[in-house]
């Protein structure tokens, strides 16, 4: 995990919420706009100099609305400590109101450099040493692709060779999506306030907001739960869920109490995608599991994993049932493959499951071939299953493009789960968690790196999914705690030797050792 984001709030808010939580602050307690505006002014300035206490100017890019007001205020402020500033007005002084014209007054009594943006090609940071960008151009308002003199501005951030500070949210960034909108700016910290925008979090939020830190600006915390404070619909999630759902194993339990998870997979060619899922199966606690997949995989799984369980399929159809009904939960998908045999055992265990009413975990092929069989026959929706697609899959499961679903990850995954039931997981910066059944709320988890984006990954997560399930928690809690883990593993050995080379199966030692001691 990213050390900032445990200083991060768990409640997540829209960009319209959040606006609404100021408004109740301004109209409903009696604080005024300008006040808070200079709090928030005073709050990335010191941020600043925390993060760069070398910094002997300001660059500071001012737009028109209240995000510019916050700007001319960090002019003020960083002029009154004796820096040097610059600020460039990408809008003309008539065009500010309310709040935002009292900055820029305020800015001009105090006889702040300002320059129209058309003009600003004579203020160039390389005139100065120790040069910091303020981004405070756009505030979250943004809707449509940035144009004009704004989109000139954010290029010209981003060509910069200069450490840039966003106020709020990075100019361009939507705040509802974490989608560029068109171009956004790239910010090495963010000081985001009053609510934290789930934008900011998944998507390309990560991208273009670098270090995020949040300030409420001492508003008191009844204002969160006025009555006319907005619903809560997305939560945080980290590796500090993890110990109140999973409980200490017992002294006297043996391996029959921690669930037998059966992996489904592993066509020719593809036997380590079943063989990785089922290890961590086993590394993240359950009592037994075996593999269901191509007999000629069997010498060469048994021989890197002995305690595994390996059923050829070419052996007998027969064994297959009667081990499907024992299972606590199963896993399939990895490496499945997407021939008549990948669809034979995708049948039996969707048999198994309404037999018996043994929770599934889909993952991989197993969610093309669903998606495949929704396109020719109807989708399937049942409550007692995980699917867990990554954008792409989840393009599938919905019959519509990848753009779509990453333009915004928050109504799709909402869709996955009202079209296909269960608990569904969509994978990416920011993976969203929500369940069919439950009170509406979407789980945002905020482990896990780039590092993370090579083959195998998604194999290991099904596999900690299934073993969680298998040792009793509810689908939700599992996928939560699992996708937690995963990530948490991932920062782990991170650590231990950067993101380029992270293979899924280094992740293991540590997916052990968070089952254990999650906050160790």
């Amino acid at each position: 995990m990213s050390d900032f984001t445990n200083n991060l709030p768990k409640n997540l808010y829209r960009t319209t919420q959040v606006r609404e939580l100021d408004r109740i602050a301004i109209e409903d307690i009696g604080i005024a706009g300008f006040d808070l505006m200079k709090i928030a002014a005073t709050s990335v300035f010191k941020n600043l100099i925390k993060k760069w206490p070398q910094t002997r100017r300001l660059l500071v890019f001012a737009g028109a609305g209240n995000n510019g007001g916050d700007g001319y205020i960090v002019s003020v402020l960083a002029k009154e400590a004796g820096l040097g500033v610059d600020l460039i007005q990408i809008a003309e002084s008539t065009q500010l109101k309310g709040a935002a014209e009292l900055a820029f007054n305020l800015a001009k009594s105090k006889n702040i450099a300002m320059h129209l943006y058309c003009e600003s090609s004579r203020v160039k940071e390389t005139d100065h040493a120790h040069t910091v960008v303020v981004d405070a151009l756009l505030g979250t308002g943004i809707t449509r692709p940035v144009s004009g003199d704004y989109k000139l501005a954010i290029e010209k951030i981003n060509a910069m060779d200069c450490p840039v500070i966003a106020i709020d949210i990075p100019s361009g960034l939507n705040g509802d999506s974490g989608r560029q909108m068109g171009l956004a700016v790239e910010a090495d910290i963010t000081v985001s306030f009053i609510g934290m925008k789930q934008g900011l979090l998944t998507a390309e939020g990560r991208d273009h907001a670098g270090e995020i830190v949040f300030d409420d600006l001492g508003l008191p915390e009844h204002i969160y739960k006025e009555k006319a404070a907005p619903i809560v619909e997305v939560i945080r999630i980290d590796i500090n869920d993890v110990p109140r759902m999973i409980a200490p194993r017992r002294e006297s339990s043996h391996k029959g109490n921690h669930g037998h998870v059966v992996v489904i997979g592993g066509d020719y060619c593809f036997g380590g995608a079943a063989l990785m899922a089922a290890e961590a199966a086993q590394r993240s606690g359950a009592g037994l599991v075996s593999l269901i997949t191509r007999t000629q995989h069997r010498p060469a799984i048994l021989s890197r994993r002995p305690e595994l369980m390996v059923l050829g399929t070419e052996d007998s159809e027969q064994d297959i049932g009667t081990l499907l009904g024992k299972a606590s939960t199963i896993v399939v998908g990895p490496g499945l493959g997407g021939n008549e045999w990948s669809k034979k055992l995708l049948q039996k265990a969707l048999s198994a499951q309404q037999a018996h009413g043994i929770p599934l975990i889909i993952d991989a092929d197993g969610l093309r071939l669903l998606s495949d069989r929704a396109i020719s026959e109807k989708a399937i929706k049942r409550s007692n299953w995980i699917l867990t697609p990554h954008p792409g899959e989840a393009a599938s499961l919905l019959n519509c493009s990848v753009d779509e679903i990453q333009s915004d990850r928050f109504t799709a995954i909402r869709k996955l789960s009202k079209i296909w039931g269960g608990v569904c997981l969509l994978k990416g910066s920011g993976s969203l968690i929500h369940q069919d059944a439950a009170n509406g709320e979407i789980y945002l988890c905020t482990e896990g790196n780039s590092g993370m984006a090579s083959g195998g990954m998604g194999d290991v997560l099904c596999g900690i999914v299934g073993s969680l399930v298998g040792q009793g928690l509810d689908l939700k809690d599992a996928l939560c705690c699992a996708v937690c883990i995963h990530g948490e593993a991932a920062d782990l050995a991170l650590e231990n030797g950067g993101k380029r080379g992270l293979l899924a199966t280094d992740i293991y030692p540590y997916v052990r050792q968070l089952v254990n001691h999650p906050l160790s």
